[in-house]
């Protein structure tokens, strides 16, 4: 599970940081000799991908994503020669001062007065400004081959952990305890869990003394809000054991095994409902192209192995990529959620509709995948969106002391006229509250943001997601829930009285049925923790776990021997004692889990950056599945309304991301990894 800092995030928005360099295909060797004829060998799959129309395939490709906004927005520095601008700008005046030579006198002195603010507008030789454009964003070229039951058991398994955030976002003690030493050595996840404490359970957020320097003087209303997750949960495809040589005479399929769960900016829902309809697009009008259907073949056998004796190997009219419903269903939910809340607090209002705020970055790049969002919200169901910072929010925001409504100040597009006046701006309220952002900490520049966060939360309006929502997407959340009972035992003790608990028991083998094998370095270790530790510093078991920060958006895990070195720095063994576990500083690795290391099948891809091919090679994938939940809390009073009541819970569609073999880290955001669809077979 992730939440915490900069993206993916997922969970995914800042785009790009790094870009993945083109590949050189491992399965191609040249020889040096300029005079004699290069020898090339190339394996099966890579002869496949040399068959392919590959320049017809990516100029469709290219142009689908032009037309259909599948695309990231760059910026550039442009150097400004401002002198010359200056010269540019005293011909266009003494042009406008020519023009109007019939008018009165007053137009021209008008003239000569902008002619006088333009000609100092400009004062130094040279300048900078920023620009930006739009490019197609990374994608595969072709879809990749995911088994048919592990896409269902993703689909069917979303609503449970929607449900599962909500539990576990309700239990304060549970979420305390667990996160008590990530705290400790985590200073961002410390300054959620405390506003979650003040805001929902202490209720003292406005005294002066709290700890979060958060005081905003405000009635807290938070309470009483619905709540609305807008979640992603990430999947890869993991090798089941096997035992012994005959085993291998019939490999089982992949199975699948959860790498996080996003509750906070899960992004590229839209994005991925357009990559899906080009991938749909490509393969029928590929349907012919015998290239391109034994690529295709040829992924699916990767994929699924030989562990049935039935030739699963030929195309099968089910084959195909599926119609991806995240677009459409995420905007619905917000719709719902805005819905509810104009029912709720605003029953008698029909003059103005309240709106939707979107929480973002400055200077935010992911703009096609949330502007695809904002004008499905706005063309289909009515809603108007607006997007503003924390920072811009901690002076726009506003919170109505008596009845809580959160109302933001919108810029109308002009200024007053009188010197020193501030931009004029309308008074909008609130329905819902949909963070793009505030999930890193670089998204906090100071207290200013912090207290916009706090305001936030204790208004009316439905936060997507509430601060609970956002705690429960920590890693260490994550692990605790895979220890052996927590997940049954928190099941139990929040699900309906009239729930069987065979019931209960059927979610909770469902939920875990798609763990991997998480473990924790805090003063909580067990055994099976300390086993890792050494499996990792003593039996060379390094490439088997990977070591996780709370963090989010891609580039800060640990592999390999940076893992290992890591972890070296902070573990001491007893020589002399064999029995005795090593001693661990939880109080530099607490922050951090380990996981079982994930290995997903490889597959052939042809991946494409900025409308161009990028490369060919073996490639894995990951799958997300959208989900999302509306809960409207209970009010404490009557029999009826004592307990939350769950509104809407439904799965939402996927994501997938496919990167090369050879890259650890899978944010498409972060510049790892590409969006992709799941060819299901």
């Amino acid at each position: 599970m992730t939440t915490t800092t900069a993206a993916e995030h997922d969970e995914d928005e800042e785009i790009e940081k790094t870009v993945l360099a083109s590949v050189n295909d491992d399965d191609v060797v040249e020889d040096d000799d300029d005079d004699e004829d290069p020898v090339i060998t190339m394996s099966e799959e890579a002869r496949l991908v040399d068959q392919l129309p590959l320049d017809s395939l990516a100029a469709t490709a290219s142009s689908f994503a032009s037309v259909h906004g599948i695309l990231v927005e760059r910026r550039q520095t442009d150097h400004v020669n401002n002198n010359h601008l200056h010269n540019i700008n005293n011909n266009s005046n003494s042009n406008n001062a020519t023009s109007t030579n019939t008018g009165s006198s007053n137009n021209n002195n008008n003239n000569n007065n902008n002619n006088n603010n333009k000609d100092t507008s400009f004062t130094s030789s040279s300048s900078t400004r920023q620009q930006s454009y739009f490019e197609c964003a990374p994608i595969s070229l072709l879809p990749n081959a995911f088994p048919r039951s592990a896409f269902v058991q993703a689909q069917t398994v979303a609503p449970l952990f929607n449900q599962l955030v909500e539990i576990v976002s309700q239990d304060a003690t549970f979420l305390t305890t667990t996160l008590q030493q990530v705290v400790e050595v985590d200073p961002f996840t410390a300054k959620l869990l405390h506003l979650y404490q003040d805001i929902y359970h202490n209720n003292n957020v406005n005294n002066n003394n709290n700890s979060n320097n958060t005081n905003t003087n405000t009635k807290n209303f938070a309470p009483q809000a619905d709540r609305l997750g807008l979640f992603r949960s990430d999947y890869m495809l993991h090798p089941q054991p096997t035992e012994g040589e005959a085993a291998t005479a019939a490999t089982p399929p992949p199975t699948l095994k959860q790498v996080e769960l996003n509750t906070i900016a899960a992004s590229f829902g839209a994005l991925s409902t357009r990559v899906a309809a080009l991938h749909r697009h490509l393969i029928t009008t590929a349907a012919t192209d015998e290239a391109v259907q034994a690529f295709l073949q040829q992924n699916k056998k990767a994929i699924l192995g030989d562990h049935t004796a039935v030739d699963n190997h030929e195309k099968n009219d089910d084959d195909g990529v599926p119609e991806n419903c995240a677009l459409d269903r995420l905007a619905f939910a917000l719709h719902l959620a805005a819905q509810h809340f104009q029912t709720r607090f605003l029953p008698c209002v029909v003059e103005e509709k309240p709106v939707i705020l979107f929480v973002v970055q400055p200077g935010e790049t992911n703009t096609a995948d949330q502007r695809l969002l904002e004008f499905q919200i706005t063309q289909v169901h009515g809603w108007r969106v607006l997007r503003q910072s924390l920072t811009e929010l901690s002076t726009s925001a506003t919170v109505n002391p008596d009845t809580g409504l959160l109302t933001i100040a919108e810029p109308m597009g002009g200024t007053a006229t009188t010197p020193g006046a501030t931009t004029i701006t309308q008074q909008r309220t609130v329905a819902v509250v949909y963070y793009r952002a505030g999930y890193a900490p670089t998204d906090y520049f100071g207290p200013a943001e912090w207290k916009a966060r706090a305001l936030l939360e204790q208004s009316v309006a439905t936060k997507s997601p509430c601060l609970g929502y956002h705690l429960v997407g920590t890693k260490k959340v994550q692990q605790a829930l895979a220890r052996p009972g927590v997940l049954e035992s928190l099941l139990q003790n929040h699900t309906d009285a009239g729930t069987k608990l065979e019931q209960v028991e059927q979610a909770a083998a469902m939920l875990r049925s798609v763990f991997a094998g998480l473990y924790t370095l805090g003063s909580d270790m067990v055994e099976e923790d300390y086993a890792a530790v050494q499996a990792i510093l003593q039996q060379g078991q390094d490439s088997k776990y990977v070591l996780k920060p709370q963090r989010e958006g891609g580039g800060y895990n640990f592999y390999g021997k940076q893992m290992e070195e890591r972890l070296r720095l902070h573990v001491t063994f007893h020589d002399n004692d064999d029995n005795k576990p090593p001693t661990v500083d939880h109080s530099v690795l607490g922050e951090f889990i380990l996981m079982q290391r994930l290995f997903p099948p490889e597959q052939r891809a042809v991946l494409l950056r900025s409308g161009q091919v990028e490369g060919s090679g073996p490639s894995i994938s990951e799958l997300g599945c959208f989900g999302t939940i509306l809960v409207r809390p209970g009010t404490g009073t009557g029999d009826n309304d004592k307990t939350s009541k769950i509104l809407h819970n439904e799965y939402a569609g996927f994501l997938m991301r496919t990167k090369f073999s050879h890259v650890d880290e899978g944010g498409v955001a972060a510049g790892f990894a590409t969006l992709s669809s799941p060819y299901l077979v």
